[in-house]
């Protein structure tokens, strides 16, 4: 399909540019973490690729070193993670986590992951295996294609969006995704991101 190898290619340039134009912001951000609270640099969640198979997604880390008990001591915030996947005041971010995560700069270690093929540029949100019962009969459908750094889901309210929603707005692109559509995403994802809308 020509839009698949076009977008291949669109991944790898954007990818490999970013990653070299960043260089720079990468060792600082790295650096601050580092020195912002104990643990790793960078971390790995574990997510579900097209076709079902499972890789790491990297990410800059923005909360403390993982607590096993930490459910147990907080039940209502259990309840509320297994409702959405996301925590609206998580109290396992570092002061800096909370900053990376407003600006989306957390995410910027994906680039290594388009460059690998393990995701793309644009597409439906990244899952973790967890979460793809919530897909029910869909969960083929969103399996079929690439998940994305970025997508519909952001541009259109990103956390202030249902979890149903979220789900609608992952088929609605696997339905309507066109070179022209994920150039508006990636133009949207900008401006939003430079707002510092709808993240926390």
């Amino acid at each position: 399909m020509a839009y698949d190898m076009v977008k291949r290619i669109i991944d790898i340039i954007g990818s490999a540019a970013g990653l070299v134009a960043l260089a720079p912001l990468f060792a600082v951000l790295g650096l601050l973490v580092k020195l912002d609270s104990p643990g790793p640099v960078c971390h790995r969640r574990r997510i579900l690729q097209r076709g079902g198979n499972e890789t790491d997604a990297y990410k800059f880390r923005t909360m403390i070193p993982h607590d096993e008990g930490f459910w147990q001591k907080h039940p209502d915030l259990w309840q509320e993670y297994q409702a959405s996947f996301k925590l609206v005041n998580d109290p396992r971010l570092t002061r800096l986590g909370s900053v990376l995560r407003t600006t989306s700069l957390d995410e910027l270690p994906q680039l290594l992951n388009v460059l690998k093929g393990e995701m793309s540029l644009v597409g439906p949100r990244m899952i973790s295996p967890q979460e793809l019962g919530k897909y029910g009969p869909l969960a083929h459908k969103l399996l079929s294609v690439k998940p994305g750094m970025t997508g519909l889901w952001q541009v259109s309210g990103r956390q202030h969006v249902s979890y149903e929603d979220r789900v609608a707005l992952d088929m609605a692109y696997i339905d309507r995704r066109s070179l022209a559509l994920d150039l508006k995403i990636l133009l949207r994802t900008v401006l939003i991101v430079i707002r510092r809308k709808g993240a926390y």
